[in-house]
């Protein structure tokens, strides 16, 4: 114990009980505060001070905490007295289930994150959306487009504009070197985005203008005080439609790893009976 916390755990002592005498020793952890049966440990408050820590803060910080946990061992204590006795049995089986499933879910997770094979190929996922793709349905619209924001007073913007429209080889490469007059951009325009994502990067737009958002093959420019956006949206997808593939293929990688490590577990769960009625630890009375 460091000479600060000595101190300090002595002055509590005295505070709270007069002497630390008062304690009765149960193991060999050094007690610090007791509410009835339950005690507070050195070990429990040590960790809540660091050499850092000033003498006065160190008394305030161990000061809150012993509070708040003998408030809560005096709670504890008068609800065993007063609340019926069913309820505490109902309370207690709570509290053992949710502890077993502490142990079993850490243990299975430990199993299977060693013997999950977490690799899957494009025919897998293919075949399951062959298979389930009226299940993937959007509740979202989603767009493939390429956007740029450059301040309104850009010299070149006729240039700009006539090559983001255009955007062959040429021009993709020619954008890609004048990115830096850009404030903002994206020239991926083979990739599906919700279009709220759109909303939030194109201050412009919102979803009033839904209608102007969802058409093929479509440009649009749009400015306010200081910027101007050029647009051009590659192809639409609406909400209700059924989802493309390759904006599922996430989900159901998430699926089919799910069902593999689901059957890892029944497969674990049905070793783990075997083994132990084979070794005598599990027998069925009649």
């Amino acid at each position: 114990m460091n000479r600060r916390f000595y101190w300090f755990y002595l002055g509590l002592c005295s505070l709270l009980f007069g002497s630390c005498e008062y304690f009765q020793q149960t193991d060999n952890r050094v007690q610090v505060v007791r509410v009835n049966d339950s005690y507070l440990y050195e070990e429990d408050i040590q960790s809540l001070i660091d050499e850092d820590t000033s003498p006065e803060d160190s008394s305030i910080i161990v000061g809150n905490y012993v509070t708040r946990w003998a408030t809560q061992q005096l709670l504890i204590d008068r609800a065993k007295l007063n609340l019926p006795g069913e309820q505490q049995a109902e309370f207690n089986a709570l509290v053992e289930n949710y502890k077993n499933e502490l142990f079993t879910n850490a243990y299975t997770d430990a199993i299977v994150t060693r013997d999950l094979d977490t690799s899957l190929n494009k025919n897998e996922i293919e075949a399951y959306y062959k298979k389930n793709g009226e299940n993937f349905i959007l509740n979202e619209d989603l767009v493939k487009l390429r956007y740029i924001n450059l301040p309104k007073n850009t010299n070149n913007l006729d240039e700009i504009r006539t090559k983001f429209r255009r955007f062959n080889a040429e021009d993709q490469e020619a954008l890609s070197n004048m990115a830096i007059q850009f404030k903002n951009y994206s020239m991926n325009d083979s990739v599906w985005v919700k279009t709220k994502s759109v909303y939030d990067k194109i201050g412009p737009l919102s979803v009033e203008d839904r209608s102007k958002l969802l058409r093929k093959s479509n440009f649009l420019e749009l400015k306010d005080s200081l910027n101007v956006y050029l647009v051009y949206v590659n192809d639409v997808l609406a909400r209700n439609e059924q989802a493309p593939l390759d904006y599922a293929s996430a989900t159901i990688r998430e699926i089919l790893l799910n069902k593999r490590k689901q059957s890892l577990i029944k497969e674990l769960e049905k070793d783990i009976t075997k083994d132990a009625i084979k070794n005598n630890e599990f027998e069925i009375y009649n």
